[in-house]
């Protein structure tokens, strides 16, 4: 059973956040192994996934936005669920799995697949019909375009893409897409669809992508005025290059170096009520694999494409290469091969999963694979995990790449190579960048060779690079 949020951050208990509630993960997390070092390889959610569910770094895949393909981009190139279904599994897919109905592979992948929508919010309902009464059905062409320019301002819910919408969705669980996605696993695990065969199901949770929409019951579980958070310095961007920065800030309504208290709370809440609706559902999944006597038969997975920033360094959104946007949940369930509540601070990669997953399944993974099966730190969590985890990010046609080790990280920035340099363990928030410090010109010059290597190894196997 693997389990992918959306835009999830490591605003979860199980990744050490203290002002969250999400019980359902915090039972899976005291029978499972916790990844507190885990990180994607690219903080967007179309090239993050043809990256993980190929197993290839995204120089390779070729996929380096969200409109690339990777099957145009690197044609024949197996996915995690295609190898599953190839190698005798029953595999359903629910939800956001690749990133839209477009990249999905279809009958290649998938047994069976699933994606829902919302219901339509009940205060929406209303002014549709007094739209309708005066303009006619918002089926038509140009009513519909009509319809759709006026109710991205009616509410904060209906909001775009461009502001991001949020707020109490007037609907209950079970109407909202997720709370569908839940509900057909379900199904699918009492009905026993898989039949004879083993399982491999994905749950593509949407939320907590914008926008920030759940149901009012979790919006009650954070009052504004009790939310925390640490204020970056006014001068963080001071010593860190432009091109580390991505202004979606403004489109969510904040400028850099600003505070803005009373917005910054509409929003964490919102997105705060996403993670513990999104928690409601997964229980839903879990409950079922106990009840029907599954649970010590099955692999749980549960991660994210990649991190969200929500105010730190004054960022906004993803594309990033900060801790916020790189690193990930992952909490990892195998009966009676992972130590039960442990934790690993082992570094390892989300393209590490393909591999993973095939070792722990007893599958000869394809040659091809550039990620590496971090089984041996599911038995043994204490080990050290990979030298270093690699993300990258475009900035128009030039990519930004960023190595991590146990205590360093390090980014250049294009043709530029404009640098940062961060002390992990002395400075986890980043805020000072060491990369023209001469006391640290040695520790520099070592990572800048790591991350030529990383780069290399990176497009290695694809056709496809960055520039």
């Amino acid at each position: 059973m693997l389990i992918v949020c959306d835009d999830l951050n490591t605003h979860v208990s199980t990744s050490g956040y203290p002002y969250i509630k999400t019980p359902h993960l915090d039972r899976l997390a005291k029978e499972s192994l916790i990844f507190n070092r885990a990180y994607c390889q690219y903080p967007v959610c179309g090239p993050s996934r043809a990256s993980f569910l190929s197993g290839l770094y995204p120089e390779s895949t070729g996929v380096l936005n969200n409109k690339v393909d990777i099957r145009e981009t690197r044609p024949g190139t197996s996915s995690l669920p295609q190898f599953m279904k190839e190698n005798g599994y029953w595999t359903g897919g629910v939800g956001k799995v690749f990133h839209t109905v477009r990249h999905e592979p279809g009958d290649l992948g998938w047994n069976e697949y699933h994606r829902f929508e919302n219901d339509e919010f009940p205060f929406v309902i209303a002014e549709r019909k007094r739209f309708e009464a005066k303009n006619g059905s918002i089926e038509r062409g140009k009513t519909r375009r009509q319809w759709k320019e006026k109710l991205s301002s009616l509410f904060t819910q209906t909001r775009g893409q461009q502001t991001p919408g949020y707020g109490p969705s007037g609907l209950n669980d079970s109407q909202h897409r997720d709370g569908r996605n839940a509900r057909k696993v379900v199904e699918w695990l009492d009905k026993k669809s898989y039949g004879d065969k083993p399982f491999f199901i994905t749950v593509g949770i949407h939320k907590p992508h914008v926008p920030f929409i759940a149901p009012q019951k979790y919006f009650n579980l954070y009052p504004k005025r009790d939310l925390k958070f640490e204020l970056s310095p006014s001068n963080d961007w001071n010593d860190i290059p432009r091109m580390a920065m991505v202004k979606r800030f403004s489109g969510f309504g904040f400028e850099l170096g600003r505070e803005n208290d009373p917005l910054r709370r509409e929003y964490t809440q919102a997105y705060h009520a996403c993670v513990s609706f999104v928690d409601a559902q997964i229980g839903l999944i879990l409950g079922k694999l106990k009840a029907q006597k599954i649970w010590e038969d099955t692999i749980v997975i549960f991660t994210s494409d990649h991190g969200y920033h929500l105010g730190e360094h004054f960022m906004w959104g993803k594309v990033t290469l900060f801790e916020e946007c790189a690193r990930v949940p992952l909490v990892v369930r195998v009966p009676g091969v992972s130590p039960v509540g442990s934790s690993s601070e082992g570094l390892v990669e989300t393209i590490d999963l393909f591999p993973t997953l095939a070792e722990l399944c007893d599958l000869a993974a394809p040659a091809d694979l550039q990620g590496q099966s971090y089984a041996g730190l599911i038995r043994k969590p204490d080990g050290p995990g990979k030298p270093s985890a690699y993300t990258v990010v475009s900035r128009g046609d030039q990519l930004g790449r960023s190595i991590r080790t146990i205590r360093w990280r390090y980014a250049e920035w294009g043709e530029a190579k404009a640098a940062e340099l961060y002390d992990l363990e002395k400075d986890p928030r980043e805020y000072t960048n060491l990369a023209r410090s001469p006391e640290h010109r040695v520790v520099v010059n070592r990572m800048k060779d790591t991350l030529a290597n990383r780069h290399r190894q990176a497009e290695s196997a694809g056709n496809v690079t960055g520039k």
